[in-house]
């Protein structure tokens, strides 16, 4: 069974599909790059697949289950802004999580904090812009979930940050689960992807693991898709 399916998936605002007729199917086990320029739907598609938002049309399952308790209960989602309070320090943030999700692993959590450079309970108003979206993605990595939906996690931070960021997302997900990150950043994400997807406009224009397009069109991801949407 997929652990993220949509079919004939549609999101209107007015007149304006933010989502239009995806059709999509994720397995266990894949690192999924959903690609696209800024506004193209990817945020959507993304909260729509955690829940927070409603169809307009088609359906979205998570391990065959329409969005729920149950699925948001195995659904780990890093919003593309900051939502930490800043009168937070570390260990409240670990209080909190751990009371708010069952699956959160507070050892883990710890140990990728250490390895962050964040090992004391400052407020998180006194931490850089890096530092914050880098302990938020931890926070969120730290959980033992099956589907993993991280919406821009390297928008807007440095290079250095980057690889940090991309190091903390592959080597500390469960194998059993899928991975689905949202970014317009494709060069510096491509090297950790089995597959990806391209959606711009709200249309699905493919889905196709990356060794078929290297193979197929003798391109990194980054060069077809500038290619494709002739960036």
């Amino acid at each position: 069974m997929a652990i993220l399916e949509c079919k004939a998936l549609s999101k209107s605002y007015g007149l304006t599909k933010a989502v239009d007729s995806a059709d999509i199917k994720i397995e266990a086990g894949r690192v999924v790059g959903l690609l696209g320029p800024n506004g193209s739907g990817k945020t959507t598609l993304i909260k729509l697949a955690a829940g927070l938002l409603s169809p307009t049309s088609g359906e979205v399952l998570i391990e065959g289950m329409a969005p729920g308790p149950e699925t948001k209960a195995i659904v780990s989602y890093l919003s593309d802004r900051d939502y930490l309070p800043d009168w937070m320090n570390l260990n409240q943030l670990l209080d909190y999580f751990g009371d708010f999700y069952s699956d959160f692993n507070r050892e883990k959590a710890i140990e990728l904090s250490k390895r962050i450079g964040v090992v004391d309970n400052k407020p998180l108003k006194t931490l850089s812009k890096g530092t914050r979206e880098k302990l938020q993605l931890v926070l969120v990595m730290s959980r033992d979930a099956k589907l993993f939906l991280l919406d821009e996690p390297i928008g807007g931070v440095d290079p250095a940050t980057r690889d940090t960021i991309i190091d903390t997302i592959i080597k500390n997900y469960n194998p059993d689960a899928a991975v689905i990150i949202s970014t317009h950043i494709i060069t510096d994400i491509e090297k950790i992807l089995d597959d990806v997807i391209f959606i711009n406009e709200g249309k699905i224009s493919l889905v196709e693991s990356v060794d078929d397009i290297r193979a197929k069109h003798q391109k990194s991801v980054d060069a077809y898709f500038r290619e494709v949407y002739k960036c």
